[in-house]
């Protein structure tokens, strides 16, 4: 097909990147000519996601890669013309992009500003290929060395084989241009610096522990994850699930609205916010909410929609059945205050949209003092053999500590397991209750989350107060020492 070029947008000696259209048509596409060989864009042009322009054609023949690709309406962004909310938007759509990326073996080596587009729809894409690659074993450094200085990882320069971690470092950089004084959080601040460590092994190991950090995602008891991936991969709606979720209820206005949970409230002195469960929220059997945690100096309540919170996440949990659901909110305290949540119950974009938000009531916090409860002690693997319901032997896993007993019944735990690769698999939290109701004084670690072969995997325990006025939770250092991880267990 033949295209006809209306304006050179750029040129240099690595080509020349043409706003084009075909012939006798009115659509405008991007045409780039690239002096060399670029197979990275025979691979993107498999890549389906939101965040990515699409590439419609690449031709590769005579030591020149020409791409035809998709050309986006939008402006490059802009730091003073974003809110709190729109940042985080940034956030969640630029680790969405990259785990995609990195799950397609492609690493991107150029995120900075001016390599996004914030579109029309108000998502950002992520464009300019030309430095990517694939990882190759046995490679001790690149074979070629691409990026923009202030933004590239020092293992760019030579001195070690790019990867994920490569662009974890240029994302913390690009969302540190981002960061509005406004909203300048010692949390945002640490979760970038972590990013931005020179040590590719201090850094976080992949994109899902970025997001993790910037919002909070944790499990309540068991989070049916395989079944969430099956559910997204039969129906074929993984893509749709990100644009419905992330852009908002106009892309459901068609789409029944959830009830708001009711009656949220502070269960006393705990620290835990509970409300009505809305069992028509999330996945299948589990429920999902978003959440808002406000801090004001004065007990004056936030505007359900109002921004500016002090942290902010979602929770997911496998108790439909229950009438009210409830979150420990003790590690989120650091000064002292009056504490607001905001919370919304989580459509799944094909049934329901998302509920608006509600406001609870305030908690007032007096903890800023407070001494920590003691970490967890002698982390051991425990390996259980149970009979399943059709007589079947199977093998069940608990992450278990020796010091139970230093703790109240309403204190809760969260467990992080990691693989031997140093990346994140998954997390639970269970009240001691909890623990002590399945009788196995640990937290049980589902068996398909530690099935690969050949695989090493160990977790950490962090324990979350219930008494956030008499103990601030028990210490988890960034980066987490050796002394804080279980033993290793070997699949």
């Amino acid at each position: 097909m033949k295209y006809q070029e209306i304006a050179v947008l750029k040129q240099s000696e690595k080509g020349k990147v043409s706003l084009v259209r075909k012939q006798e048509e009115a659509h405008i596409y991007i045409k780039k000519v690239l002096f060399g060989q670029y197979p990275i864009y025979e691979m993107l042009r498999e890549c389906q996601h939101p965040c990515l322009p699409k590439v419609y054609e690449v031709t590769i023949e005579e030591g020149t890669t020409t791409v035809i690709e998709e050309y986006i309406d939008g402006k490059a962004p802009d730091r003073t013309t974003f809110s709190e909310k729109q940042f985080l938007s940034v956030v969640k759509d630029l680790c969405s992009v990259l785990e995609y990326l990195h799950g397609k073996g492609i690493i991107h080596r150029d995120i900075k500003p001016s390599n996004l587009i914030l579109a029309d729809d108000g998502h950002i894409r992520l464009i300019d290929f030309d430095a990517a690659r694939s990882p190759k074993d046995g490679l001790e450094q690149d074979t070629r060395l691409l990026g923009t200085r202030g933004y590239a990882a020092p293992e760019q320069y030579g001195f070690a084989q790019t990867d994920e971690r490569t662009d974890i470092y240029s994302l913390g950089v690009t969302l540190e241009q981002f960061l509005g004084e406004k909203f300048q959080k010692s949390l945002y601040k640490k979760i970038l610096r972590k990013c931005r460590d020179l040590d590719p092994r201090e850094r976080y190991q992949t994109v899902r522990e970025v997001e993790a950090a910037f919002f909070h995602r944790k499990q309540k008891r068991e989070l049916a994850c395989v079944a969430i991936v099956a559910l997204c991969i039969l129906s074929g709606l993984v893509l749709y699930q990100f644009n419905a979720h992330d852009s908002g209820q106009e892309d459901n206005a068609e789409l029944p609205v959830l009830p708001v949970p009711a009656n949220p409230h502070w269960d006393g002195e705990t620290g835990i916010m509970v409300w009505d469960n809305v069992p028509e929220s999330g996945y299948e059997d589990e429920v999902q909410y978003d959440w808002r945690l406000y801090r004001k100096d004065t007990p004056v309540a936030p505007e359900p929609g109002e921004e500016g919170w002090y942290a902010a996440g979602d929770m997911r949990g496998d108790n439909v059945e229950d009438d009210l659901f409830d979150m420990n909110f003790g590690e989120f305290f650091e000064e002292n205050g009056y504490y607001y949540v905001a919370v919304a119950s989580t459509g799944d974009g094909i049934r329901y949209a998302d509920s608006p938000f509600v406001v609870s009531d305030a908690f007032a916090y007096t903890g800023e003092d407070a001494p920590a409860l003691p970490a967890p002690t002698d982390l051991a693997w425990r390996m259980v053999e149970q009979v399943d319901d059709t007589g079947r032997s199977q093998r069940v896993f608990y992450a278990t500590w020796s010091n139970l007993d230093a703790y109240e019944d309403t204190d809760s735990f969260d467990v992080w397991v990691y693989d031997k690769d140093g990346n994140y698999v998954m997390n639970n939290i269970w009240t001691k209750e909890s623990v002590l109701y399945w009788g196995m004084n640990g937290i049980r670690i589902r068996k398909e989350f530690l099935s690969e072969q050949d695989g090493g995997y160990r977790f950490t325990v962090r324990a979350l107060t219930s008494r956030p006025n008499e103990f601030k939770c028990s210490p988890m250092p960034d980066p987490v020492p050796e002394e804080y991880y279980s033993p290793w267990y070997w699949n």
